[in-house]
């Protein structure tokens, strides 16, 4: 037998988590000069990093050579401090994905179960497969979480329930008021992930009050990140909220210097970048409108989010999906297919600069008017 047939079947079963395509890789397969090429498939920052913190970080390169603080203490005391919270609930991650594998290590196992809603987050269903537990994903409800119907759901073995808000890919928003009554009915030996890697991009009237929660809710657990708003996908760093208990066992299955020193010097002065934050925001306002107005002229569908992204329907049947992203392709612009996601006649396109978005909006224009 192949050495690779004694890895457990449901290992060897998984399907690679696809990131957006990078820039350099289109620029090799169609001859694109790679400053000619946008790319709005990752939920990047269009305005690349926070200032202060790659001041922080070219600082840091002379003390590479030395291993991280395993800790993150200073980092973790600004998020104490920022948050309201003991740094003993906080976990820190290599992004916030590694903080949902850390909850699935600590949490699931074969035979246990997780739940989470369709058209959600691809790593949920991916890491609970890497333990070899069962996923039970529930029916969507207007493209977004359909909460009383998830709780539904919950069975004597499940161990986590997976929440976006806002989610990703479709942007949808659960409400403060119907999130706060699924915290309430979930039984408490089930932990709750409460992914908020959009948290900062949405209205202060939208944004759920979910740190306080906290103190009454011991399985609760808030991921988000500095991958987006900050502008640091590029270096890996996520951190998580919850009881101190929760955050134990957590910190005992994370690997030593999960965050680089590179990673941990970036976050500490983002965080203190409240203009940077305020300028990112406005910008995806201002874009989001742009591109829904564009939308609106041309006849496309789409989902109105709450993220720094949106998708939007291809008219025709599904064939037509992979025709409208190949033609972007073949004029510099990569969106994100949906197919991963159960939605085959959608595209996802990351909210741009100005420029981006209109010509990102001129080369949809053009790409559908090659499908008559």
């Amino acid at each position: 037998m192949n050495l690779c047939d004694f890895a457990p079947e449901y290992i060897r079963s998984i399907q690679p988590y696809q990131p957006g395509k990078p820039i350099s890789e289109l620029a090799r397969e169609i001859g694109l000069d790679e400053s000619y090429i946008i790319k709005l498939a990752s939920n990047e920052n269009p305005l690349g990093t926070s200032p202060l913190a790659l001041d922080a970080m070219i600082n840091t390169l002379h003390d590479i050579a030395l291993y991280p603080d395993g800790s993150g203490y200073e980092l973790k005391a600004a998020l104490s401090k920022r948050y309201g919270v003991d740094p003993a609930q906080i976990i820190l991650g290599n992004g916030s994905n590694d903080v949902l594998d850390l909850a699935a290590r600590v949490f699931l196992k074969p035979g246990a179960a997780a739940v989470y809603s369709q058209h959600a987050f691809a790593v949920y269903p991916l890491v609970v497969q890497m333990i070899g537990a069962n996923g039970i994903a529930v029916p969507a409800r207007d493209y977004g979480h359909d909460l009383p119907a998830m709780l539904d759901a919950i069975t004597p073995e499940t161990r986590i329930v997976f929440i976006a808000s806002p989610n990703n890919p479709t942007g949808t928003l659960s409400g403060e008021d119907e999130l706060f009554r699924f915290m309430e009915r979930v039984s408490r030996d089930v932990l709750v992930v409460m992914d908020e890697a959009y948290y900062e991009y949405l209205p202060e009237a939208n944004k759920p009050d979910s740190i306080k929660w906290l103190k009454q809710f011991s399985n609760l657990l808030i991921t988000r990140t500095f991958s987006k708003v900050y502008g640091l996908a590029g270096v890996r760093v996520g951190f998580g909220l919850t009881h101190p208990d929760v955050a134990n066992l957590m910190n005992r299955v994370r690997q030593p210097f999960n965050v680089s020193s590179i990673g941990l010097a970036g976050a500490l002065a983002a965080l203190q970048d409240a203009e940077f934050v305020q300028k990112s925001y406005a910008l995806n306002r201002a874009g989001m409108l742009q591109l829904t107005d564009g939308f609106r002229k041309m006849g496309v569908e789409y989902i109105p989010s709450y993220g720094n992204f949106i998708s939007f329907r291809v008219k025709g049947d599904a064939a037509n999906t992979p025709k409208v992203y190949q033609s972007l392709l073949r004029q510099g612009v990569i969106v994100r297919p949906l197919g991963i996601y159960e939605m085959p006649n959608h595209l996802r396109v990351t909210v741009g600069l100005e420029s981006q978005n209109k010509r990102f909006l001129e080369s949809l224009e053009q790409a559908l008017s090659e499908l008559n």
